[in-house]
């Protein structure tokens, strides 16, 4: 009788019509994989790309040490979200795996997992497709964007969430110039009606 795999934690993704979901995923075993400047600078282009890819937003985002959460919205009626999370994931950890090559990084080695005897692979992100919240009400939404912003504030990284460079909480802050930092992903605004509250106000 061959041996029984190991469970593997799976998720259903699920969209209504109208539905913003709040996506968060970590970094193998929670290791603080994400401090480092080119990797977050490349983890935005990955992100931008599909999302143009997938026809979906970004509306809000912080990157953690070792975790990040995106607000997106699916402009899609039926979205793959599986699919773009894996048009995140899977480029960015190959750009990363040919760096730590090239540079002969011993973080290699670290993130270099044995799954079975003569079989070994890569593995940047905790395996699993994370977390994923569905969002329609407005004071669910608001609070979403707050809590992501604030992330870094309440593990004591700065003192106020706007000084936190890796996150969407300055695009949420007018500034007279209104340039946009290009280290970002993109971010766009909610949609008209996205927080009406169904009584006109």
């Amino acid at each position: 009788m061959p041996p029984r795999r190991p469970h593997r934690k799976t998720i259903k993704h699920y969209h209504r019509p109208g539905d913003l979901h709040e996506l968060t995923f970590s970094c193998y075993k929670r290791l603080p994989l994400l401090t480092n400047d080119d990797r977050q600078r490349r983890l935005a282009r990955c992100i931008d790309e599909a999302g143009v890819a997938e026809d979906i937003q970004l509306v809000a985002f912080v990157f953690m040490p070792e975790h990040l959460h995106l607000l997106v919205d699916p402009w899609q009626p039926q979205p793959d979200i599986g699919r773009y999370l894996a048009r995140v994931k899977q480029p960015f950890s190959k750009q990363i795996k040919a760096r730590l090559v090239a540079t002969a990084s011993p973080l290699l080695s670290k993130l270099t997992v044995r799954e079975r005897p003569g079989k070994t692979c890569f593995r940047f992100w905790q395996e699993g497709p994370g977390y994923d919240r569905n969002l329609t009400q407005p004071a669910t939404i608001l609070a979403a964007i707050d809590y992501l912003h604030h992330n870094p504030v309440r593990r004591s990284l700065v003192g106020r969430a706007v000084e936190w460079k890796w996150s969407s909480a300055r695009s949420y802050v007018r500034h007279p110039s209104g340039e946009r930092d290009p280290d970002l992903p993109t971010i766009h605004t909610l949609r008209p009606g996205t927080l009406d509250d169904g009584q006109g106000n």
